[in-house]
C-alpha cells in the first residue's frame, strides 16, 4: 500500500470526512485491522479564506505547492465519475470562486461536461452558508432548503446531477436531500485517493 498525503484543513469539518473515508476504504478492502498509511498536512485555513477575499490566486497556488506532488485534482476524478454514470449535463455548487472561476469548472469543461450553476444571488447566499454556517459544522434546516431550492432549479434546467464542489457541502446535502443524484466531491475524491493507494 503507498503512502498518501492528504491535503487538509479547509475547513478542518470536511478534512475529518477525508481521513474516515479513506481509511473506513481501505479497511473494507483489506479487511481485518487494515487502515490508510497516511500523512495529514493542514493548511491554515485562514490563509485560504484570505485568498478568497482578496483573489491573489497565486498565492494559493503557492499554499498548495508546499504540500507536495503528485496531487489527484478533486475536478478530475469527479468528472471520471460522472462521465462513467453518463452525465452530460451538470449542477455545480461550491464556493463562489469555485463556481464563477475556471480553475474548477474549465476541468469539467474540457472533459465534455456542460456545467450549469446557480444566478448571481443565489450563489452569494450558497456561499454565505458554507463561509459562515458549514466551516464551522453549523447544520441549519433553513440552509438546507435553500441548496435543496437551488437544485430543483438546476433541474429544471436540464442538470443530470448536481457536483457538491466545496467539501463542505456534503455535511448539509445528501442524496436523500436532493432530486437530482448527488456527487460529494469529498468522498469521490477521498474514495480515489484511496484506490490510487491500494493500487499495485
Amino acid at each position: 500500500m503507498k503512502t498518501m498525503g492528504i491535503l487538509g484543513g479547509m475547513a478542518c469539518e470536511s478534512t475529518v470526512t477525508y481521513y474516515n473515508v479513506i481509511n473506513d476504504y481501505v479497511n473494507q478492502a483489506l479487511g481485518d485491522h487494515h487502515s490508510a498509511r497516511c500523512i495529514l498536512y493542514s493548511v491554515e485555513f485562514q490563509d485560504i479564506i484570505d485568498v478568497h477575499r482578496t483573489g491573489n490566486w497565486a498565492r494559493a497556488d503557492e499554499i498548495l505547492s508546499d504540500a507536495g506532488l503528485p496531487l489527484i485534482h478533486i475536478a478530475d476524478v469527479t468528472a471520471d465519475r460522472l462521465l462513467a454514470d453518463g452525465v452530460k449535463k451538470v449542477g455545480l455548487l461550491g464556493t463562489k470562486f469555485t463556481m464563477e472561476m475556471d480553475f474548477y469548472k474549465q476541468r469539467l469543461i474540457d472533459r465534455g461536461l456542460e456545467v450549469l450553476i446557480p444566478d448571481e444571488a443565489a450563489r452569494g447566499e450558497i456561499y454565505r452558508i458554507i463561509d459562515t454556517e458549514l466551516a464551522f459544522g453549523d447544520i441549519r434546516e433553513d440552509s438546507r432548503a435553500i441548496y435543496q431550492a437551488e437544485i430543483q432549479k438546476l433541474k429544471e434546467r436540464g442538470a443530470q446531477g448536481v457536483i457538491l464542489g466545496c467539501t463542505e457541502i456534503g455535511l448539509l446535502i445528501q442524496q436523500e436531500h436532493s432530486v437530482l443524484p448527488v456527487y460529494d466531491t469529498a468522498l469521490i475524491h477521498a474514495e480515489e485517493s484511496a484506490k490510487y493507494a491500494l493500487a499495485d
